[in-house]
């Protein structure tokens, strides 16, 4: 009868969302819009939404210092930073993605299929462009994705992944982002091919602004 006397044991506070380069869950960035209009009728992107919101941010640790962090917009698409430290002087690349499509693995058979013969490829084509294999690899890459959605709500999702590029001239090129995903959801694995195309960001390619 006296158990309010007890004191509670304090609540785990969840780590936050990672941000970079003033890169933050619940933020706002925007594209330039002249340098969109420039490339974007090459581009398998089409219609990019110039303001945009980070809805979700997620993390990817690919050794003690290097990881990937993706910050997932309100448009169907996400900047994805590679960074080798802490510091913003410590990221390599800056890239914007838009899915492309996701398409759901229904069994098991399907799912090996797709890891042994389909994500790796000298070449993937997609809308009549050829992309080429852009690492030497000749299984997928594995990488653990932890994300921060807006609502709380922390997940996790297995990724095996290939990345394919296509130059498009005046040194820019497209990259394909081609991801066998794997999530656990109630004892469960649901399983897709989910594939993006995106392009380097510079930083004067877009500004925070919120």
């Amino acid at each position: 009868m006296f158990n309010w006397l007890k004191k509670k044991k304090p609540e785990r506070k969840q780590p936050d969302a990672p941000e970079i380069l003033g890169l933050r869950l619940g933020g706002a960035f925007e594209l330039d819009d002249l340098k969109l209009r420039l490339i974007e009728p090459d581009l398998i992107i089409e219609g990019a939404a110039r303001t945009q919101l980070i809805k979700a941010v997620g993390a990817v640790e690919l050794d003690e210092q290097t990881r990937l962090l993706r910050y997932y917009t309100d448009d169907d698409g996400f900047i994805q930073v590679l960074t080798h430290g802490p510091g913003e002087s410590d990221v390599s690349e800056v890239k914007l993605y838009y899915f492309y499509d996701s398409k759901p693995i229904d069994n098991d058979t399907a799912w090996e299929h797709l890891l042994n013969d389909q994500l790796i490829q000298p070449h993937w084509e997609l809308e009549g462009h050829t992309f080429d294999k852009v690492w030497e690899n000749t299984r997928p890459v594995v990488m653990t994705e932890k994300t921060w959605q807006e609502n709380g709500a922390i997940t996790e999702t297995d990724q095996f992944v290939m990345v394919y590029d296509r130059d498009i001239g005046n040194d820019i090129f497209e990259s394909l982002f081609v991801a066998g995903e794997e999530k656990i959801i109630h004892h469960r694995a649901e399983r897709s091919l989910v594939i993006s195309t995106g392009i380097n960001l510079t930083p004067t390619d877009f500004k925070l602004i919120g």
